[in-house]
């Protein structure tokens, strides 16, 4: 018997929008800059989700830039939001097959949003600048709450947005790429996907099964079946 889906919500970076290239060029901007190498782009790509200040360490690493001091870390990390504040969405676009699953929700009425822990200001100006804005119907940041993912208090604050009451929770699906956004669907009683085709370092793609999401899916595509056509899902 298929599941009833009152809503999906997505986690933002590496799950519904792929970013990564734009993250890419900004440290081969700044690299460029200070007449350094810029990192590998899979080894960005794998930072992404630990934010900006885990990919301007990695650019300094790559450069055997070690003992620079914090105040200058976090005057890389600041120039490293300005720029991508500046020209958020030069590269990121909608994964593959996933608009499809954006029009599908939408034709049957059911809302989609995002519960991410991507700051409001940038949030908000990428799903802008992409036209999701007035698309999507929750977006839900860590600056919104007094705890952010893993705890479950951000997917109760989407519930409430939504008119959806907590003990329905397990109406509402939630799709993410790392452990904290699987803990915090799973700890609020959502069904959880992982987007295990995200932004996760190889260290951790052994370990994926143990993160205990309800559904793991390799590709856009298989997100794209499972969430579409595999018949577990009713959204009628």
């Amino acid at each position: 018997m298929a599941q009833f889906v009152k809503a999906v919500l997505f986690d933002l970076d590496g799950t519904l929008i792929d970013t990564a290239a734009d993250f890419v060029r900004i440290i081969g901007k700044m690299s460029l800059e200070n007449n350094w190498q810029a990192p590998p782009e899979s080894e960005i790509r794998e930072q992404v989700s630990a934010g900006a200040s885990a990919m301007v360490q990695l650019m300094l690493r790559h450069n055997e830039q070690l003992d620079v001091s914090e105040e200058t870390l976090l005057d890389f990390r600041q120039q490293f939001l300005d720029d991508y504040e500046a020209d958020i969405c030069v590269d990121s676009c909608v994964f593959a097959e996933l608009e499809e699953v954006l029009t599908d929700l939408e034709a049957k009425r059911v809302p989609w949003g995002i519960v991410t822990n991507k700051p409001r200001y940038l949030a908000e100006k990428l799903l802008n600048t992409m036209q999701l804005d007035e698309r999507c119907a929750v977006l839900v940041c860590p600056d919104d709450v007094s705890r952010p993912k893993p705890d479950p208090e951000p997917m109760y604050m989407a519930l409430e947005k939504l008119g959806i009451p907590r003990g329905a929770a397990g109406c509402v699906i939630y799709v993410g790429d790392h452990i904290r956004d699987i803990e915090s669907g799973n700890a609020a009683g959502m069904p959880t996907i992982l987007a295990a085709y995200g932004y996760i370092p190889p260290q951790d793609q052994k370990n994926l099964k143990k993160w205990g999401a309800d559904y793991i899916t390799e590709t856009p595509e298989q997100l794209n079946k499972l969430l579409l056509s595999s018949g577990k899902f009713d959204y009628l």
